[in-house]
This record gives C-alpha cells, sequence and structure tokens, in this order.
C-alpha cells in the first residue's frame, strides 16, 4: 500500500509540478507569448512554427490551444492558421516526454535539492519571485520522475509473476493486442485528464520490463486521442469557431493514429532503431526504453505534421461541415471571446476577457441607439427590446464576473491581478450605462403614453444629448480597445450642457411654456444623461488605471 500511495502521489507532484512550470512561465511571458502568436502566423509554416515555440515556452499545448482559439474569435487568426498553430503545439508538446524520459535516465534527485532552495530564495525575494515559482515547479517535476523511477525499481515488477503473466498473456504481434491498448490507452487519458502522467506510468511499467514497447507505443497513440477527446467535451459549450479548433486537433491526431496502424510494426522498429532498442529482445536498457517513448511521440507527431500541413484548407473545410454555425439566438448580448467550457490559462484568460469587455461596450452603444430611435418611433415595441437588452446586459456582467473570479483563484502576478480589478470595475460600470439605457427608455415612453409631446426645441436638445453621449460611448470603446486612444473631457462637457437645460427647463415651467408634467419628464430625462456620461467617464478611468 506504501508503494501504490507513493507511485499515486509521485503522479499527482508530476502533474503539479508541470502546472506550477508552465503558470510560472506564463506570467513571466504572457504579452510577449502573445504578440508572437498574433503577429508570427501570416502562413502556416510560420503558424507552425509559432504554434511549437509558444507550447515549448509555456510547456502546455492547452494553453497554446485556448490562446488560438481567443485569437480566431477575435479575428486575428484565421481557422486555418489556427490548425497550423495546433500542428505546431502538438510537436512542441512532445518536449515533456524528452524530460521524462531524461528523468529516467539517471538519478535526477540529487539535484532538486539546490532548486528548491534557490526557488525559495527567488521567492522570498519578490523582484524574481516567478523564476522562483519555475523552479520549484521543475525541481517538483524532476522530483516526481525520481520517486517514480525509483519506486518502479522497488516494485521490482519484472519478479512479479502475476503482472508478468498479465502483460505475456497478450500477443504482442497482434493487431488486436495493439488496439485493445490504444483504447486503455485513450480512456486512461480521459479518466485521468493528464497525458503527461499517463505517459510516465508508460515508462514505469516499459523500463520495469514487464510491459513490452509495442504496447507502451500503443498506449501512447491511446494518450494523443484521449487528450483531444478531453479537449472536445470541454469545447462542447463554447462557440462555433472554439468547437471547429478542436475538432481539427482530434481529427489531427486520429488520422496520424490511423495511418501508423497500418505502418505499425515497421515504423515502430525504425524508430526504436534510431535509439538503439530492439522490440524482439528480451532485455532492454531501461534508459533506452524510455528514450524509445518519447522518440515515437517526437516522430508520430512531426511525421503526421508533415503530411497533414499540405492539406490543411481541407481540414478546414471538413470541420465546417462537420460543426455548422448555431442559429442566431434572440437578440441580446451573447459570449463570444469567453468560453468558459475549454479549459483556462490564467495569464492567457485575460486578453479573452479583455476582448469581451470590448465587445460588451459596443453592445452597449447599440442599445442607446435603439434609445434614440425611441424618440421617433413606436415606444412601447421598441421598450420591450431594450428591457430584454437590459436583462442580457445582467447576464453577461455576471457571466464576465464569473469567469473572472475563476481566472482570480489562480496564481496571478501583480500586474494580472490589477488588470482583473479594472475589469470588474469595467463591467460594472457598463451594467450601470445598460440600467441608464433602459431608464432613459422608460422615460420617453412616459411622454408617449402621457399624451405628452416635446416642443420643437426640447426636442432638438434631446437630439444633441444623444449626440454628445454616443461620442462619450465611441470614446469609451476607442480607449477599450487601445489605451493610448485620445481622451478629452467628455463629462464636464455634458454636466455644463444639462445644468444649462435644467436651469433654462425651469425658467420656462415658470413662463408656463409647457406643462409642469412634461417639464420633470424632461428634467428626469436630462439627469439621467448626467448619469450616462458619468459611468461612461468611470468606465474609461478603469481601463486606464485611474482610481476613483
Amino acid at each position: 500500500m506504501i508503494t501504490l500511495f507513493k507511485l499515486l502521489g509521485a503522479l499527482a507532484l508530476l502533474i503539479f509540478g508541470m502546472k506550477m512550470m508552465s503558470e510560472a512561465l506564463q506570467k513571466m511571458t504572457g504579452p510577449q507569448l502573445r504578440h508572437v502568436l498574433g503577429k508570427m502566423t501570416t502562413n502556416r509554416f510560420m503558424g507552425l512554427l509559432t504554434g511549437m515555440f509558444v507550447t515549448v515556452a509555456v510547456q502546455s499545448s492547452a494553453a497554446t490551444t485556448v490562446m488560438t482559439v481567443s485569437f480566431v474569435n477575435a479575428g486575428l487568426l484565421t481557422l486555418a492558421q489556427a490548425i497550423s498553430v495546433v500542428m505546431g503545439a502538438n510537436i512542441g508538446t512532445t518536449l515533456s516526454a524528452w524530460i521524462m524520459s531524461a528523468g529516467f535516465s539517471f538519478n535526477i534527485t540529487n539535484f532538486v535539492w539546490p532548486a528548491f532552495l534557490i526557488g525559495i530564495i527567488l521567492i522570498s525575494m519578490k523582484k524574481h519571485r516567478y523564476v522562483g515559482d519555475f523552479l520549484f515547479g521543475a525541481a517538483f517535476l524532476f522530483f516526481a520522475l525520481g520517486t517514480l523511477n525509483a519506486t518502479g525499481r522497488e516494485m521490482d515488477l519484472a519478479h512479479n509473476q502475476a503482472v508478468v503473466d498479465f502483460f505475456g498473456s497478450f500477443n504482442t504481434g497482434s493487431y488486436w493486442t495493439i488496439l485493445l491498448f490504444l483504447l486503455i490507452g485513450t480512456i486512461l487519458t480521459i479518466i485521468a485528464q493528464s497525458s503527461a502522467a499517463l505517459m510516465a506510468i508508460t515508462m514505469v511499467l516499459c523500463t520495469s520490463g514487464v510491459l513490452p514497447i509495442y504496447q507502451g507505443l500503443a498506449l501512447v497513440m491511446g494518450e494523443n486521442i484521449g487528450t483531444t477527446v478531453t479537449a472536445n467535451l470541454a469545447a462542447m459549450s463554447a462557440n462555433t469557431q472554439a468547437r471547429r479548433a478542436a475538432l481539427s486537433h482530434m481529427f489531427f491526431n486520429v488520422f496520424g493514429v490511423i495511418w501508423v496502424l497500418c505502418l505499425f510494426y515497421p515504423f515502430v522498429d525504425m524508430v526504436c532503431g534510431w535509439v538503439g532498442v530492439d522490440p524482439h529482445a528480451e532485455m532492454q536498457d531501461p534508459t533506452r526504453l524510455s528514450f524509445a517513448l518519447a522518440a515515437f511521440h517526437t516522430a508520430f507527431n512531426v511525421t503526421n505534421t508533415l503530411i497533414l500541413i499540405w492539406f490543411i484548407p481541407q481540414i478546414e473545410k471538413l470541420v465546417c461541415a462537420v460543426i455548422k454555425p448555431k442559429e442566431t439566438e434572440e437578440e441580446g448580448f451573447h459570449l463570444t471571446y469567453i468560453q468558459s467550457g475549454i479549459m483556462k490559462t490564467p495569464e492567457i484568460s485575460v486578453l479573452q476577457a479583455q476582448k469581451e469587455i470590448g465587445l460588451y461596450a459596443e453592445q452597449t452603444g447599440h442599445m442607446l441607439d435603439v434609445v434614440h430611435g425611441m424618440l421617433h418611433g413606436d415606444t412601447e415595441e421598441l421598450l420591450t427590446r431594450v428591457s430584454k437588452m437590459e436583462d442580457s446586459s445582467d447576464k453577461i456582467e455576471a457571466e464576465i464576473g464569473k469567469y473572472l473570479a475563476q481566472v482570480s483563484d489562480a496564481h496571478l502576478s501583480d500586474s494580472t491581478k490589477a488588470k482583473i480589478r479594472s475589469m470588474l470595475r469595467q463591467i460594472n460600470e457598463l451594467e450601470s450605462i445598460g440600467d441608464s439605457c433602459l431608464s432613459l427608455a422608460r422615460i420617453l415612453n412616459r411622454i408617449k403614453t402621457g399624451g405628452q409631446h416635446f416642443n420643437e426645441e426640447q426636442i432638438q436638445s434631446v437630439e444633441k444629448l444623444f449626440g454628445m453621449l454616443k461620442e462619450c460611448i465611441d470614446t469609451m470603446n476607442a480607449v477599450l480597445k487601445d489605451t493610448n486612444a485620445e481622451v478629452h473631457d467628455f463629462r464636464r462637457t455634458v454636466k455644463y450642457y444639462c445644468e444649462d437645460l435644467k436651469t433654462k427647463n425651469i425658467a420656462e415651467v415658470n413662463d408656463q411654456k409647457y406643462s409642469y408634467a412634461l417639464g420633470t419628464i424632461y428634467a428626469d430625462f436630462i439627469s439621467e444623461c448626467q448619469k450616462f456620461s458619468g459611468y461612461v467617464e468611470n468606465v474609461v478611468q478603469a481601463r486606464l488605471g485611474i482610481e476613483k
């Protein structure tokens, strides 16, 4: 039981170490990696290299996939470019297998203690704490690999007759055996939610001498399929482009498994020959076996990419044909960039959230346009429309807030924490703008239902107010897209104009130019416009990092 717990604990530590390394690297290089991914995908080959580079840098193909999908949603990448990046991510993620094989090739645990010491010192220094986090993650990773290696030898599975008989009962030369182990690898990866963990188990079994290399490599192929099933299940609640990107990833790996199965034994013999392993020999060098698994994983993904990179347009057409766009739902606000079903990577998720907020703001401006239409249109119908839009606005604010709360649960850099606080303030003020739009709509509806009418001079003033509010919205949208955009003091301009209108309104009611009831409604409208400009200014200040 102690040995079993050591094995399971080491696997948990392995997953934690890789996650810690990935997050630390993203904290250090997240913005730069986003820039690289956005700029270096001019063609399929650059996309391939970019996917490799980013995945090697963050040690997470999931992070690369999430970034890629967000750029597709933003229109910065086409689906075809995204497919090439995903191909590159598949090659980049094979580095993890080589790291593991290195951990199984020699006793690396003696080297982790200095890494722990240096890591805690750097974390304490604050300035270099992300480097410290990375060292801690790497130390945990290699300590877990060393523990797995030692535990495998301690278990001495090669002399456990029951285990030897179990694996020996399978005919190594049978395709049915290969298919069975491929299925087992797929299922275990789906259950464990980690291809790295199953790769580590495969290495333990192969280096222990109980699992023949053919079955071990079949498990590796299953891991490749299993990890794409997980991504597709996660993307089920996502938008169309995200599901297409996930499906292209599955197609890539499934296609690779099919052609490798057709050439399985010759292909395996060739790869094993590269690292000096004889698949038919009974006695094997454990170190070379671990390298054989890593070499096969790399050869599988590289060869598959070399075949499919020429057929990216056809893959794009296939996934588009399989996954049709969702029918447009009722008018309102819908999450576009944020996909709650997809695995999130904290430092990268900030980009998605900010783009979602930008879209939220644009659609809030559309809500103001609908309110403006009530000045000369059917107020009852348009009021119902604005009310539905305001309900959707409340929901979208709640969804973005929930998403940001989930992201903030992770270990984040100080700059990212500040961005999340800013975005929470932005969505709160945007929701207030939506409320203000509904208030303006209700005020305009009160005029029609009460049998009142603005006079010509009031209509001109209201039209001017709408124009000023639209300028406020345009400025806000520009700042949300680019913090270097020009900002004028629109709130002060609206405030002075509203104060003049209020003073004039009181005078005209006293002069009985129109009724007191109409004057009250007119004053309410002016005050609401002033509040509206204040909410917009708060959004701009939050985006620019200006405290209240």
